[in-house]
């Protein structure tokens, strides 16, 4: 029976794609954070061995898809197809650490829902037969971040209670077409939602719309209640994007009980002083490839609704006055058949 198209935009996996091995590396910040535990690998260096900190971003994805690959039990040479993203322009930070691979390759920008596109992309490349093993990588650092979106570090500037902390860090996942392990189920690609806001110190606010704009859909695709997932994750809508996706959802007289956020999981917000969370590519696919997958290996999760989002603006269109679009992603991954 072929792959299933539910509803509006959900895909429905007949041989749900397996997630064979994943690993997710971090920054001093994030290894001193609640999470610290689950990830693959912490550097105390923010250079990470390198010369500048772009350089340590592709550091970063190579090591994460290691790492990966050799907790898959594979050869990072039978990877057929590699998905990676990240924030900097033109997405050097994917390319330059994938261009010793030679693996071919795509490179995705989906903001800090990258993850999320990365991993349906992957997953429905397998499913439709074109591949056995597929890669997907995701990263951010803060301090390339903050070099591209707002000021030189040394500036100092003030951070408003409404602003988040670009995570440093990478995830990476190994997809195949068999194998032990968690599996992607269904898949709903999003759509840009953009309700006008032009903040970008508040893109938690200016993502939540389409957070609820695809978490919504699945639902209406699916047939599925919210409450059958044992965790509901965003990435990266911190403490008032999240509380707006609550709102949303307690309109519609439905009530989130499982709902969680992977920026504000990932750090300490106040011991940290991180004002409303974590965002960045590297927050949720740090979170996803660390903590959850971790979590539903032993068996604390069965049933995952995995929903990063993105804020699809640049440094100029900022400059010039636009509003801020929002995407989301949503991937359910399952322990159980």
């Amino acid at each position: 029976m072929p792959n299933q198209k539910l509803g509006t935009q959900t895909i429905a996996f007949t041989t749900p794609p397996v997630i064979l091995g994943h690993a997710a590396v971090a920054g001093k910040k994030e290894g001193d954070g609640p999470l610290g535990q689950s990830f693959d690998y912490i550097s105390i260096d923010s250079y990470w061995g390198e010369q500048t900190w772009e350089q340590a971003e592709a550091m970063m994805q190579k090591k994460a898809f290691a790492l990966a690959a050799d907790k898959a039990g594979v050869a990072p040479s039978s990877v057929e197809f590699l998905f990676a993203g990240d924030l900097l322009n033109q997405c050097i930070g994917s390319s330059f650490g994938s261009r010793e691979s030679d693996i071919p390759f795509f490179g995705i920008f989906g903001a800090c829902s990258t993850m999320g596109e990365g991993l349906i992309l992957a997953a429905m490349t397998i499913a439709g037969g074109f591949a056995n093993t597929v890669a997907a990588v995701t990263s951010s650092h803060f301090c390339t971040a903050e070099r591209q979106f707002r000021f030189p570090l040394e500036y100092g500037g003030q951070r408003t209670p409404t602003s988040q902390w670009t995570v440093t860090g990478a995830g990476a996942t190994i997809l195949s077409a068999t194998g032990n392990g968690p599996a992607v189920t269904h898949v709903t690609p999003g759509k840009i939602v953009d309700l006008g806001i032009k903040d970008p110190n508040n893109m938690g606010a200016a993502m939540a719309p389409a957070a609820y704009d695809t978490l919504r859909q699945h639902f209406e695709d699916t047939g599925r209640r919210p409450d059958e997932y044992d965790l509901i994750v965003t990435g990266d809508l911190g403490a008032l994007g999240h509380e707006v996706v609550t709102d949303f959802f307690a309109k519609d007289g439905v009530k989130l009980r499982t709902y969680q956020d992977c920026g504000l999981m990932i750090y300490d917000r106040e011991q940290q002083h991180v004002d409303a969370g974590a965002s960045g590519c590297g927050c949720a696919a740090t979170v996803l490839n660390g903590t959850i997958l971790n979590a539903m290996r032993a068996g604390r999760w069965n049933k995952v609704l995995f929903c990063p989002t993105g804020a699809l603006m640049s440094t100029t269109s900022a400059q010039q006055g636009e509003s801020i679009p929002g995407i989301c992603h949503a991937v359910a991954i399952s322990t159980v058949g």
